[in-house]
C-alpha cells in the first residue's frame, strides 16, 4: 500500500544553508557523485541561490524510493538542476543516495529498483523559488498610511501632480515612511525663500513599494508656504530648480 511521504526515511533539512553547503551535502552523501562532470561542479561554484524539492515518491512492502529536484541559480542568470535518487535495497535498510545530471539517467536508474509495479508513484507539484523576495528598501511604519497619502495628494498645488491612478494605488497602502532628501537650491534670493524635499515611501497590500516626492517651498509671490508633489525624484528636483530660477530672476 502507499505510505504518506511523512514517513520517508529521508527529508530535506529545514535549516537554511548556502548554495555551496547545499551542494557539498548532496555530493557528500551521493555514492556516484564522482561521475558528475567537472564542468558542472565548476559552474555550481558560482551559484547565488538554490532550492530542493520532492519530485516523486514510491513506498511499498518496506521498500521506498524518492526523487528530488535540486536547482541552483547561477551568476550568469541561468539555472542548473541535479536529480537525486534516494532508495533502500532491502526492507528497512539504510537509504542510499545517487545523483544525476540528466532526468533520463534518473529514470534509467529508477527502473532497475525492485519495487512492485502495482504500487503507483505520486507526484507533488514543484514550486521552485530561486530568487528570494528582496528585502524592503525602507523601514515602514503602519499608521493610517492610505489616509496619509490621500491628504498629501489633496494639498499638492502643482498642476502636474500625480493623478487618480496613483491615488487609487496608494489607497491600498498598509505602511509608509517619510525621508528627507538633501541637496537642491536651499535658500535662494530673498532670505525667507527655502526648499525642502521629502520622499514618501509606501508599502502596498501586495508587497509592492511605491514612492512619490514632496517639495515644500516658499517661492511664491507672497512668500506663503506651498506644497508640490511629483511621481519621481528627478521631476521634483527639476521643479525646485525652476522655482529657484524664477525667484532669482
Amino acid at each position: 500500500m502507499s505510505v504518506p511521504y511523512e514517513t520517508a526515511a529521508y527529508e530535506p533539512p529545514e535549516s537554511p544553508e548556502s548554495p555551496e553547503e547545499h551542494l557539498m551535502r548532496l555530493l557528500g552523501r551521493a555514492l556516484n557523485s564522482f561521475e558528475l562532470p567537472d564542468d558542472t561542479i565548476r559552474r555550481l561554484d558560482c551559484a547565488l541561490a538554490h532550492d530542493g524539492s520532492l519530485h516523486s515518491a514510491h513506498h511499498s512492502a518496506g521498500l521506498h524510493r524518492e526523487t528530488y529536484r535540486h536547482t541552483w541559480l547561477l551568476a550568469d542568470g541561468s539555472a542548473l538542476t541535479l536529480w537525486e535518487l534516494v532508495h533502500n535495497t532491502v526492507p528497512g535498510g539504510e537509504p542510499q543516495h545517487e545523483v544525476y545530471l540528466d532526468e533520463e539517467e534518473l529514470r534509467t536508474s529508477t527502473s532497475r529498483l525492485a519495487l512492485p509495479p502495482e504500487t503507483p508513484d505520486f507526484e507533488l507539484p514543484v514550486q521552485v523559488h530561486l530568487s528570494p523576495a528582496p528585502a524592503p528598501r525602507h523601514t515602514y511604519v503602519s499608521d493610517a498610511s492610505a489616509d496619509h497619502a490621500r491628504r498629501l495628494l489633496r494639498r499638492a498645488e502643482n498642476a502636474d501632480r500625480p493623478g487618480a491612478e496613483l491615488a487609487a494605488l496608494l489607497a491600498t497602502a498598509t505602511a509608509h515612511q517619510i525621508i528627507q532628501a538633501f541637496g537642491g537650491p536651499g535658500r535662494t534670493g530673498r532670505a525667507r525663500v527655502g526648499f525642502s524635499l521629502y520622499e514618501h515611501a509606501f508599502l502596498l497590500r501586495d508587497g509592492a513599494e511605491v514612492s512619490f516626492w514632496e517639495v515644500e517651498h516658499t517661492a511664491t509671490p507672497d512668500g506663503r508656504h506651498m506644497c508640490e508633489v511629483y511621481d519621481s525624484e528627478d521631476a521634483a528636483r527639476g521643479a525646485m530648480e525652476r522655482r529657484a530660477a524664477q525667484v532669482s530672476s
